[in-house]
C-alpha cells in the first residue's frame, strides 16, 4: 500500500512540473457556494487568452494576493495578453477592475474543507508528530524479533 501511495505522489509530482499545476486555498468566501471558504482547488497555468468567459481563474496582482473569480468578460489586450474583468460568484458586482495579464491558473478542481486539513498539517507540532508516529511504526516493524527463524516443514523435505 505504501508503495502505491509513493508512486501517486511521484506521478502527481511529475505532473505538477510538467503541466504547470499547483494548488490554491480559498480563504474567503466570495467564490460561494461554488467554492466555499477553506477550500483547496487545483489549478493549471495557461495564457490568458486562453481564458473564457464562465472559468474560474487565479490572476496575480502586484503587492496583494492573487484574487480568484469568475471570468465575465475577456478582451484581447496589448502583446497577447488579455483584460480580463472577473467577478466572484457570491459578490453582486465585477472587481473594481479588469485585471490585464499574461498568464492565469484555470481551476481545475477543488474539494471543500481540504485547506484546513493543508494549514493544519503546516503546523510544526502536527508535522513533528505525524513524524514520531510514523517513525515509531516504522521501528517496531522492522525491530529485529527475540530467537531464529524457523524453518518450515517443506524446506527440510527438500534438502
Amino acid at each position: 500500500m505504501a508503495s502505491v501511495l509513493g508512486a501517486v505522489c511521484i506521478a502527481l509530482t511529475l505532473a505538477a512540473v510538467l503541466f504547470d499545476i499547483t494548488l490554491v486555498m480559498f480563504k474567503t468566501g466570495s467564490m460561494s457556494p461554488t467554492i466555499p471558504a477553506g477550500s483547496l482547488a487545483v489549478v493549471r497555468e495557461i495564457p490568458a487568452s486562453e481564458a473564457r468567459v464562465g472559468d474560474i481563474v487565479t490572476v496575480d496582482r502586484p503587492d496583494q494576493l492573487p484574487v480568484t473569480h469568475r471570468v465575465v468578460k475577456t478582451e484581447p489586450g496589448p502583446d497577447g495578453s488579455a483584460v480580463l474583468t472577473l467577478r466572484g460568484d457570491a459578490n453582486p458586482v465585477d472587481d473594481p477592475a479588469p485585471y490585464t495579464v499574461s498568464t492565469v491558473r484555470v481551476v481545475m478542481a477543488s474539494v471543500p474543507g481540504l485547506a484546513f486539513a493543508v494549514v493544519f498539517m503546516s503546523n510544526p507540532l502536527a508535522l513533528g508528530t505525524v513524524t514520531v508516529v510514523v517513525a515509531s511504526f516504522i521501528t517496531w516493524y522492522f525491530w529485529p524479533r527475540g530467537g531464529r527463524p524457523r524453518r518450515s516443514r517443506a524446506s527440510h523435505a527438500s534438502h
